[in-house]
């Protein structure tokens, strides 16, 4: 039998390609602007689940914000040597009287001393018991990731807060990081600490297996309970079991 040769429409041929690069750019968009989230951690592998909040997320309804599958949350409440978050006492407050295992968290300031960092933070965040120990949130911010601030001199005001922080509660605090800030101040120096890594883009276990604790994957969560000037809230797993996020508690007797 004769092969019938079919005329080929280049016309449509590249019509076709062209959507599909179309299609291909507003995929790439939408991950990029993390309106689609790729790395969405299985439940059954990352059962335990969190927030993060501050000001941002303005009245928080604790009762309902701990009814929606999270186990933990971590309270913004301070900034640098002098800033004090206007929402932590409430906020603190609030969740010490839910089920949730809740911490506070103080955000790292490249201008100013470690120790004057730390004791803004011991004057507004109270030894409670059952608390979870500080978090040290050191992440770039203005145009520090154009200016990239020395590490000695980063290395030596983390560690004076960090010690700081560490007499205090009795505890080593845990740091949070950024992939670009860990790579750049906390590898291979902090090791001892407890790491709480963000990444919006894929699970750190592909390059961090077995040195992070906790799990930034996604900063555009929508849940019900808080009125505030950002509609989103940041969303945190924990590698371990609840038991063991239990056992990170201090026990103040």
């Amino acid at each position: 039998m004769r092969r019938i040769k079919l005329p080929i429409n280049t016309k449509i041929i590249a019509k076709l390609f062209i959507m599909s690069i179309l299609l291909l750019l507003l995929f790439g968009m939408l991950i990029y602007k993390r309106i689609i989230i790729i790395n969405y951690p299985s439940d059954s592998n990352y059962p335990v689940r969190g927030v993060d909040v501050s000001n941002y997320q303005g009245e928080i309804n604790w009762d309902k914000l701990a009814d929606q599958n999270i186990d933990f949350v971590f309270i913004k409440a301070t900034e640098g040597s002098k800033y004090k978050d206007k929402q932590f006492y409430v906020n603190w407050d609030g969740a010490s009287r839910t089920k949730l295992i809740f911490g506070a968290y103080h955000f790292f300031s490249f201008d100013s001393s470690g120790i004057t960092q730390a004791e803004n933070y011991i004057d507004s965040v109270p030894l409670t018991k059952g608390m979870l120990p500080p978090v040290v949130d050191i992440e770039f911010y203005g145009d520090k990731e154009r200016n990239i601030p020395d590490k000695a001199e980063t290395t030596k005001e983390l560690t004076l807060l960090l010690d700081k922080l560490y007499e205090h509660y009795g505890v080593k605090p845990i740091i949070y990081a950024t992939l670009k800030s860990y790579n750049l101040y906390i590898k291979g120096a902090f090791s001892e600490y407890l790491l709480w890594i963000r990444n919006v883009y894929y699970n750190p276990q592909l390059d961090l297996r077995g040195k992070w604790t906790f799990w930034q994957y996604t900063d555009r969560a929508v849940l019900e309970g808080y009125k505030g000037s950002e509609k989103y809230i940041d969303m945190n797993v924990y590698a371990g079991k609840i038991e063991e996020l239990e056992s990170l508690r201090i026990n103040t007797d």
